[in-house]
């Protein structure tokens, strides 16, 4: 008799289990086809957490690629020229959401459509990159989740990993209108701690080596912000910095891993779950004009001890209490 009882404890342990797993693929059959295409500007380990999040969020709420929604995904690898092609493209097959990732794809995007509900991700400023009127009140067809944070932070990050800079350097693309941003934004702050802002453009990924080391002997420290094309080269401005001697701190917490001391910003893979809430409500029938954007709710400060070491800089004990520390 104890056996028998055993035995469905056992049996009915293995089917709650299994309907445990199979209630996405469930839910999945009961929803109505749908279309979610996704670009972005480039492939970098930002911009593909984004997209890992905004996948990962779909398949959570039951939105299952080859099920019930037809997913497509295409990177600009980097060209602007590009974005608007694959905008054109994704606007001809009609699908439900497109999900921009990054400024210059989210502007192509608009740019291709008024109707097509967009949710971008990744975009710093959204009213100054013309694709909503309010970030409370969006107005027409596009809304999303921006990743900015207060400029403060950044500067505050700077003085922990050197607090005696004054000059700060930073490697920009002009063309990119969320580095332009950020860099006014950032030289105002500085400013105010009686600190000056050296700036290196770098109009194509070519031009990324030579910018930094443009800054070698005229800044303390260079600032890396999210710009797309810095971000998805920044190895060559990493060695630049250890050559140097140089520290470098970022925006973007995929550079610690890449060679950054350290990086305060938002977490780009949760920036993405974020991103997919916001595509499964319009999925259901909210319209983009009526749904506030946001703002990535979740940050990180991670820690590079050895790039720290290579480029001549030691942190203070209380400041690697403060952040995750990804590379002893």
């Amino acid at each position: 008799m104890q056996q028998t009882n055993t035995r469905r404890l056992l049996l009915g342990s293995i089917a709650a289990a299994a309907a445990a797993l199979l209630a996405p693929v469930a839910h999945a059959q009961t929803q109505p086809a749908k279309s979610v295409a996704v670009t972005a500007l480039v492939d970098h380990p930002a911009l593909d957490a984004v997209r890992k999040g905004v996948e990962d969020e779909l398949k959570a709420q039951g939105w299952i690629a080859g099920k019930n929604l037809k997913y497509q995904y295409q990177s600009a690898q980097g060209n602007t020229a590009t974005t608007s092609q694959i905008a054109r493209k994704f606007v001809g097959d009609k699908p439900d959401v497109i999900v921009p990732i990054a400024t210059s794809s989210a502007q192509a995007v608009a740019a291709a459509t008024n109707s097509i509900p967009i949710v971008f991700s990744a975009v710093l400023d959204p009213v100054a990159a013309k694709l909503v009127k309010d970030l409370k009140a969006p107005g027409g067809n596009v809304t999303g989740v921006s990743h900015r944070l207060p400029m403060e932070t950044q500067v505050d990050l700077i003085l922990k990993v050197m607090p005696t800079a004054k000059r700060v350097g930073s490697v920009y693309s002009p063309g990119e209108i969320n580095s332009t941003i950020t860099l006014t934004d950032l030289k105002g702050k500085l400013a105010q701690r009686g600190m000056t802002l050296v700036e290196a453009a770098a109009p194509r990924t070519t031009d990324i080596p030579a910018a930094a080391k443009s800054l070698a002997g005229k800044v303390d420290i260079i600032y890396s912000t999210t710009d797309n094309n810095v971000v998805s080269a920044f190895e060559s401005v990493a060695k630049v910095a250890a050559d140097a001697k140089l520290p470098i701190v970022a925006a973007d917490s995929g550079t610690v891993k890449r060679g950054a001391i350290a990086a305060f910003g938002v977490d780009y893979y949760d920036l993405g779950r974020q991103t997919g809430q916001m595509v499964v409500r319009i999925l259901k029938g909210a319209k983009p004009k009526d749904t506030p954007v946001e703002t990535g709710r979740k940050t990180v400060l991670e820690i590079n001890a050895k790039a720290a070491r290579e480029q001549g800089i030691k942190l203070s004990d209380s400041f690697l209490k403060e952040g995750k520390i990804v590379v002893p």
